[in-house]
């Protein structure tokens, strides 16, 4: 099964059909076949990666192959805002690679290892979405993300002596896009033993009810996560933490905010400012 479904609208004006989960469909005209179970769609300067279904699983501008078009894509590098310089960042899932590629061109300190189960979907992303070759920076490993984290030696992410996550950017659908593909308190606890000491996991939730989600979550994080608000699709991106949510002055916050915005025009005060405006249990700050 293929990983990492990402859920966009291509044309705001024209409603949605709702789809089986609850989500929204797209019948996009025109896709073609590129592999037996991968077609690609081109729409207003986007190109939308399907698997084979309406369902659209990640995109690029194809004038801007290297920015990030889906705002819960987006959200999902407000680890930044905790670790603003990782070593090593995971991520759990492919798709079309607008994560892979931002992290790779963006953080340049940092090595990307991405898991992903499906050869037809790297192939893809390399040919179709601009996914760089691998390099020292950037690890594409064919592999289930269950067997990746659960190993206790790391082999799939460069053994015991490599460090652990700093980012850990789960994103883990196939595609009938019901729900997270895994999403049991088991493997939530295999992803916290896979951060470092002040790791940040993003996971994209999409699909069924918040509430079983949010439920493993807690049993594997305890009350150390916190959720952005609700992007436009529909996903909502949780923020779950190694050791306990950062207690970080909102000043702080904010200018690292202002230096995301600067320099990879994401909006992260935005996240900032819905952190801050949430109950004191849900808060990630203080004054």
């Amino acid at each position: 099964m293929a990983r990492g479904v990402r859920i966009v609208r291509p044309d705001p004006d024209r409603p949605a059909p709702r789809g089986p989960s609850g989500g929204r469909r797209y019948a996009l005209p025109g896709q073609r076949p590129v592999s037996p179970h991968i077609t690609i769609s081109e729409s207003d300067g986007l190109r939308y990666l399907h698997f084979g279904s309406v369902w659209v699983q990640g995109a690029m501008r194809i004038a801007r192959p290297f920015s990030l078009e889906i705002e819960y894509q987006q959200q999902m590098m407000a680890p930044a805002l905790f670790v603003p310089k990782p070593a090593h960042i995971v991520q759990l899932g492919l798709g079309a690679g607008a994560l892979a590629k931002f992290c790779w061109r963006h953080c340049e300190q940092a090595r990307v290892s991405v898991v992903e189960i499906s050869s037809e979907v790297i192939a893809a992303a390399h040919r179709w979405f601009r996914l760089p070759v691998p390099d020292d920076r950037l690890t594409i490993v064919e592999a289930d993300a269950l067997a990746a984290v659960s190993d206790p030696r790391r082999t799939l992410l460069g053994g015991r002596g490599s460090p652990k996550a700093d980012w850990l950017q789960i994103d883990l659908y196939d595609a009938e896009a019901a729900g997270p593909v895994y999403d049991d308190a088991a493997f939530y606890a295999a992803c916290r033993r896979l951060l470092s000491p002040q790791g940040v996991a993003a996971i994209n939730l999409f699909g069924r009810s918040f509430a079983p989600s949010a439920a493993a979550i807690t049993e594997a994080f305890g009350d150390n996560w916190r959720v952005l608000p609700e992007a436009d699709a529909g996903n909502r991106v949780v923020l779950a933490f190694a050791r306990g949510v950062p207690v970080i002055p909102y000043s702080s916050l904010y200018s690292r905010a202002l230096a995301i915005e600067h320099h990879w025009r994401l909006p992260a005060r935005k996240w900032v400012s819905a952190l801050r405006q949430a109950t004191p249990a849900q808060a990630t700050g203080r004054d």
